[in-house]
């Protein structure tokens, strides 16, 4: 799934592109990707992009006087720019296309969704405000108004493992499995310790991994055509998605706790005193 880094990525890869230009077309390919229909989305047809923003994972893209063309590229979705596009609409079908956006100029990018459970979601809004997804989303990681303190605050409310907390969009808004692992790892912390057991010092150190982690992913990120960013974001991870590999910063052998739609990876030596957790259901809690 597209996180943070690569979302900010992609918000200044299109604000490059967008900003100035002409919407032509709006053409979705599948029904289920259209999550409102008043303003609809060729409301946007016609009018100048003026700016792209980002939302925690939700890419913003602003009109002149008009509507916002706001997405999620969910779990399995990505923005592909195409050089020329043709003028007809695509035929729906059970492909991977998702939705169109054509300029003026005949240039512009496709939402694509692999596989067969459909999440990717385009809304057309008078206000970013009025998707639930993005009225619901906590502190941005990345906003100056993120302090140490406003951090300390926000795990002293949570009764719940840390892993989660990090990837619960209405507490901190962009980070999901992936770089919540590496945060972790960078923090040399437990998945499973309680949020609101944190002390001052540990609180700090992990403060600290995650803007440094997000903050680096971000800078190698930045500048990467949409194409190239999955294969970046992948370079960068240390523990994620490397499941038996040795950890970069130990070597001992990288972990995974499996639960039914996701995964986790960490490094024992490194974040749980050298004790495996061998499945979430049997493991305690490692302090």
């Amino acid at each position: 799934m597209p996180e943070l880094p690569e979302v900010e990525a992609l918000a200044g890869y299109l604000t490059e592109h967008l900003v100035g230009r002409r919407i032509e077309r709006v053409m979705p390919a599948a029904v289920s990707v259209l999550k409102t229909y008043d303003p609809p989305p060729d409301a946007v047809e016609g009018r100048t992009v003026t700016a792209v923003r980002r939302h925690g994972k939700f890419l913003d893209l602003a009109t002149d006087d008009g509507p916002h063309l706001v997405f999620h590229l969910a779990r399995a979705g990505w923005l592909h720019w195409r050089e020329s596009l043709p003028q007809a609409p695509p035929r729906p079908g059970k492909g991977p296309l998702a939705l169109r956006v054509r300029l003026e100029g005949g240039d512009g990018f496709d939402l694509t969704e692999a596989g067969t459970q459909k999440r990717l979601a385009v809304y057309c809004v008078r206000d970013p405000s009025d998707v639930p997804g993005i009225a619901r989303l906590g502190a941005d990681p990345l906003s100056p108004a993120f302090t140490l303190q406003a951090f300390a605050g926000l795990l002293r409310a949570e009764r719940r493992q840390v892993k989660g907390v990090l990837r619960d969009q209405s507490v901190i808004a962009g980070i999901g499995n992936a770089y919540s692992d590496e945060i972790l790892h960078a923090a040399r912390m437990s998945p499973f310790k309680l949020a609101a057991t944190l002390t001052d010092a540990e609180t700090a150190d992990l403060y600290e991994a995650l803007g440094t982690t997000l903050r680096e992913a971000v800078e190698r990120s930045r500048g990467h055509a949409a194409a190239e960013l999955k294969a970046e974001k992948k370079t960068g991870l240390k523990v994620h998605g490397r499941t038996g590999q040795p950890c970069p910063v130990c070597g001992d052998t990288i972990r995974e706790v499996s639960f039914s739609d996701s995964s986790l990876q960490y490094c024992p030596t490194c974040q749980t005193g050298g004790k495996p957790l061998a499945d979430r259901r049997l493991s305690r809690l490692l302090k």
